[in-house]
This record gives C-alpha cells, structure tokens and sequence, in this order.
C-alpha cells in the first residue's frame, strides 16, 4: 500500500508531499492542475519508462518517492531521478537499484486501473505466475538464482556509479594495464639503475678526464703515491723495528695498485653515446608519467 508521496519538478509539480491513510484517497482538480502527473510519478516509482520531456520547465531534473508498506508490516522507500539529459537513476531504500527490479517490486504494491484494463495482468511476469500456481511448479530453484542475482546487482550498486560509469572505469583500467604492459616494467630498481647510467653518460667526458687523473695520482711517474709508498719500503727493508709496520705498507701498496688498475680499467671503459643517452632519459620520463598516474 502506498502511505507517502513526494514529487518534485515533475511536468505542472514544482513540490508535492502526499500522506495517503487507509481507505479510499480522491485527487479532484481541474483540467492542468496536475492529477496526471500523480498517477505519472507513480509510474516512475513502479519501474515505467522516464522521459526527460517530464521533468518541470527550468530544472535539471525530476524527482519522485514512495513509501510503501508490505503485506509484511515491513516498509520500503523507492525514489526515481529523472534528468532532463541522460538516464534515470532508481533507488531502493536508499541504495541504487536497476528499474528492473523496480518493476518487479512494484507488481506486487500497486495495481493502476484504467478504463479498459487490468494492468498487473498484462505483465509478464504476472502471467508466468499464475501458470506456475495453476501447474504446480516448483520455482525454487529459479528464485535461488534470482536471489544471487539480486545479490550481483546490489554488489554493483554498492561499488558506485551507474552501468555507463562502470563501464567507463573499466575501459580506463584496461587502458591503464595496456600502458604499463607496453612500458614493460619488470625491475622495480629500474630507475635508479637508469639514473646511474644517465649520470655516466651526461658526464662522460669529466668522469673519464677525473679516471686518468687519480690513475696517474696513484700510478704515475713524478712522486706518483705507488713511487712513494715503494721508496719508503725501499728504505725500511727488513728492518726489525719496523717488520710489523713493513708488512702493513706492503698490503696497502698492493691495494692502492689495484685501486690503480680498476679506476684507470673504468675510465677506459666510459665513452660518450649521445644516443643511448638520450634513450636513457626517454625511458626515464616514461617511469615518471606513468608514476603519476
């Protein structure tokens, strides 16, 4: 039974707040004042087509809710938006629902009499139920999977947005997989291996010039320090007071030539790659495009 109706911008209704009791209601008026839109906005509530065209001159959209009580006592609330662009948005009890379900809920609150027809016999699934009573079917198995359902389409509501919204966040995702499959990011190191490699490469030329300088500091003629650390154990020899202190020079000459030999083997090794530079901090801006997104 319908117990409340609210209708705001609807056709001739700027705002309408009904409380209907029990027994026989009758809206009388004359010809435009609305009486029609009434039985409209009861329409909308039982899942029937929205037209923008409806929506009052002036406003962006239409707004229409019901309250109902059950045969069950229990009470449910059903509103209908109707824009004037774009499509309707259906609400049970506060939460999205589909104008399906609106449909169906609604079979079973309010029959619209007109003058040449029963309405509720004309559906459907009014006609599908009354076989089913009269054939003895067991619809159990049926109102399990409509139930699951119901269930599937309260999961979506409950993730926000209508079909088309969806749809749009889902094409974005997949949008944004296809870009991180393409960019082919398998190391998440990656960058910073690159900085590294873009900071050799920048400054090939300094790095390698700073290389031979500290090869010769360390292994060159003219009071290289290897020359130094090689005359003092020169002088020292074998010299008791100083064996322990020997043996110490000795391990820091052979570390100091091997120091030598790997900063002279790196210098050699660096060599300008404009191109390969320039790679570099292409591949680079790519990881930061794709970080701020």
């Amino acid at each position: 039974m319908l117990t409340e109706l609210a209708i705001t911008d609807l056709g001739v209704i700027s705002d309408l707040s009904l409380v209907l009791g029990p027994g026989l209601t009758a809206v009388t008026g004359e010809t435009g004042a609305g009486k029609t839109m009434v039985v409209e906005a009861i329409g909308l509530l039982l899942g029937g087509r929205a037209d923008g065209t409806v929506v009052r001159a002036g406003c962006a959209e239409a707004v229409v809710e019901g309250r109902f009580v059950l045969a069950s006592e229990d009470e449910v609330v059903v509103r209908r938006v109707v824009p004037r662009d774009g499509r309707s948005r259906a609400y049970l009890d506060g939460r999205l629902a589909t104008v399906t379900s609106l449909a169906e809920l609604g079979s079973s609150l309010v029959d619209i009499h007109g003058q040449h027809a029963h309405q509720s016999l004309v559906l459907a699934s009014t006609q599908r139920a009354a076989l089913d009573r009269f054939g003895n079917v067991d619809t159990g198995g049926l109102d399990e999977v409509r139930a699951s359902l119901a269930a599937i389409d309260a999961a979506l509501a409950d993730l926000g947005g209508d079909e088309r919204a969806r749809a749009r966040e889902i094409d974005l995702y997949r949008f944004q997989v296809d870009e991180l499959q393409r960019a082919a990011i398998v190391d998440p190191f990656e960058d910073e291996q690159l900085e590294q490699d873009e900071s050799e490469l920048s400054d090939a030329v300094a790095h390698r010039e700073a290389g031979a300088h500290a090869s010769e500091a360390l292994g060159g003629d003219d009071g290289a320090a290897l020359d130094t650390i090689g005359s003092a154990l020169s002088v020292l020899g074998d010299r008791s007071p100083y064996r322990d202190l020997t043996d110490r020079l000795r391990s820091v000459y052979a570390d100091l030539d091997d120091i030598a030999h790997d900063i002279r083997a790196i210098a050699e090794r660096i060599e300008e790659d404009p191109e390969r530079l320039a790679a570099l901090r292409a591949r680079r801006q790519l990881l930061r495009d794709m970080r701020r997104k």
